[in-house]
């Protein structure tokens, strides 16, 4: 008896801003195959991350749990368990082709079939831990690219991390991790229904693509938000510490200018918007061959990203800050039947998280009411009364990156964000934040944490952070009981 659920697609990349994709409103990307599933699909174009850094909020995204509550705060915390396992166990087949950023890097989680590709550039956790890309390029002879040769460099110091990726096309990582997707799908004998999760390692740094596909962007006008020194000032002091760290030290072949240039930001957004372009491609490719095996036709295509990069954006290198270049990520739902018909916008706030669920309710699976995620499928359906998050979390610890306070959280309404630090390390009692007036100040660039007339606004999103905590403390205790 054969199974009508439909194929899951879920298409992750790494580190990519909402503001990426040419069907969105950047004009100057060059992403057509993106653009088809925008056009032919429904787009949620304020989904928000639960962690401004990688395994945290992958984590989070495959448990339906916040940060908190799955104990998986930073990069290298145990993680193991997922909802992969429920699709796995009620007959989807599940395969993960790059990265998924568990610790370690090859527990099962759930899936049948793992070909694990990690960041392009380990220095820490995992650096001598071998991938399927590292193998590959080992079996052609050759050298990958990473931060000891890009260290050699007479414009390391300058770059912010980027530069072309000068060895064979085919086995640049995003390349390599679609090319080795179309294989799985070309080769394996087509089984059906299928969960396939494909990690790209990009943009993430080192920002690497192609002379071919930097070429395209090198005459482009690229918007650039102006950094100004009212916004640097007024930043937080453990934000400001965050800077001078970044300056210091070069995580992921990244060496932030305090003062950079705007021709060094400019060849900055290059880089990335190549390698956006790049994962476009390959895409496409996957699309192609889902086609050509019989796939496509009973497939849902999901397409997000862990969270953004502030590519210089107030002053900072890449993530582990609350900025909306950072907690704001594209989260595109394509089917091949139109079920969810065609260039929609769903504007409401929702929690990258909340596409656990909605997996799981597409694969006919039961969702846990221990989740704080929540389903997004009658957003999807079209159901009027649906209503998206009046208030969206995020949250990050002390840890290799952020070495400058203990904590930070954050909370975003539809018109105000708050973040609070908590045990910032040159301020007196610790505590510090930002509060933000989306409707007078878009960029984020006016603090107005300290401006007494607000104080009514900071008590209504502390109490919405008090009562998170409280709720999602009630969810962790029924999950504990559920797993005694």
């Amino acid at each position: 008896m054969s199974d009508a659920r439909p194929n899951i697609i879920f298409i992750i990349t790494d580190q990519q801003r909402f503001d990426t994709i040419a069907a969105l409103g950047a004009d100057h990307m060059e992403t057509p195959h993106l653009d088809r599933l925008v056009n032919e699909g429904v787009t949620f174009t304020q989904c928000h991350v639960t962690a401004p850094s990688c395994a945290p909020s992958r984590a989070s995204l495959f448990t339906g749990q916040y940060p908190h509550t799955t104990g998986i705060l930073k990069n290298a915390d145990e993680w193991t368990r997922s909802w992969v396992e429920d699709l796995s166990a009620s007959g989807y087949h599940s395969v993960n082709i790059g990265k998924m950023h568990t610790w370690p890097f090859t527990t099962p989680c759930g899936f049948h079939q793992r070909y694990v590709v990690e960041n392009k550039d380990r220095y820490l956790e995992g650096r001598y831990f071998f991938d399927e890309w590292d193998k590959a390029l080992a079996a052609r002879g050759l050298v990958k690219q990473q931060r000891e040769l890009y260290r050699q460099r007479p414009d390391y110091q300058e770059a912010i991390g980027s530069f072309t990726w000068d060895l064979p096309p085919d086995m640049q990582s995003d390349h390599f991790v679609g090319g080795l997707a179309k294989w799985w799908t070309d080769t394996y004998p087509k089984t059906e229904p299928l969960f396939l999760q494909v990690g790209f390692p990009g943009p993430h740094p080192p920002y690497d693509p192609t002379p071919e596909a930097l070429d395209s962007y090198r005459d482009k006008v690229i918007p650039l938000d102006p950094l100004t020194p009212e916004d640097l000032e007024n930043q937080p002091k453990a934000y400001q510490g965050m800077r001078v760290h970044n300056h210091e030290v070069d995580h992921d072949s990244v060496v932030l200018p305090l003062d950079p240039t705007e021709e060094q930001r400019l060849n900055q957004r290059r880089h990335y918007c190549a390698n956006v372009s790049m994962i476009d491609e390959e895409v496409g490719r996957i699309m192609e061959s889902l086609e050509a095996q019989g796939y496509l036709e009973d497939s849902i295509i999901v397409f997000t990203s862990d969270h953004g990069d502030c590519l210089t954006d107030h002053g900072h290198s890449q993530k582990w800050t609350m900025y909306e270049q950072v907690t704001r990520v594209p989260l595109i739902f394509w089917a091949a039947d139109g079920r969810f018909g065609a260039g929609r916008r769903v504007e409401d706030l929702v929690s990258l998280f909340d596409v656990g669920p909605t997996l799981m309710e597409l694969a006919g699976v039961e969702v846990p009411d221990h989740f704080s995620a929540r389903s997004l499928l009658p957003a999807l359906d079209g159901d009027t009364s649906w209503k998206g998050r009046g208030y969206v979390f995020a949250e990050h610890p002390r840890d290799g990156n952020f070495t400058t306070a203990d904590y930070q959280v954050m909370v975003r309404s539809e018109d105000w964000k708050l973040v609070e630090i908590y045990g910032s390390d040159e301020v007196e009692g610790g505590r510090e934040g930002m509060l933000f007036d989306f409707r007078s100040d878009p960029r984020e660039e006016n603090n107005l944490w300290n401006d007494p007339e607000y104080e009514s606004v900071r008590q209504e999103l502390r109490e919405a952070l008090l009562a998170w905590r409280i709720e999602t403390g009630d969810q962790a205790s029924k999950s504990f009981a559920e797993r005694r």
